[in-house]
């Protein structure tokens, strides 16, 4: 999609940090860090959120799931992180492509919000 900002960083027309990619996933620094650590994990095809996935998207889930997880042994936090989906505008999606938020690097409390 043309328009959306993440498909944008994940062709390549938007810089970004990049930690990680591979032929179906990127992750990058995200630009308002809410902690130290702050990664974004999307898919790189467009998926607008969670809840439109459907069983063939099962794979690509599981790899987003695997990714994090390499993500912070890579980083030095995987003993203490967390891991977050906001799943429309009212849960917090500012942006409609499906991305995952890696979180480490303070005490992240619970609640969270």
């Amino acid at each position: 999609m043309s328009d959306c900002l993440f498909c944008r960083i994940a062709a390549g027309e938007i810089n970004s940090r990049i930690v990680y990619e591979d032929q179906d996933i990127l992750a990058f620094h995200d630009l308002n860090p809410q902690a130290p650590t702050h990664i974004l994990i999307i898919p790189r095809r467009h998926m607008d959120r969670l809840s439109g996935a459907v069983q063939t998207d099962a794979e690509l889930l599981g790899k987003l799931q695997l990714a994090a997880a390499k993500i912070a042994v890579s980083l030095g936090v995987e003993k203490a992180f967390r891991l977050v989906t906001n799943n429309g505008r009212a849960a917090g999606q500012s942006v409609d492509h499906l991305h995952y938020h890696l979180l480490a690097g303070r005490k992240l409390m619970w609640p969270p919000g």
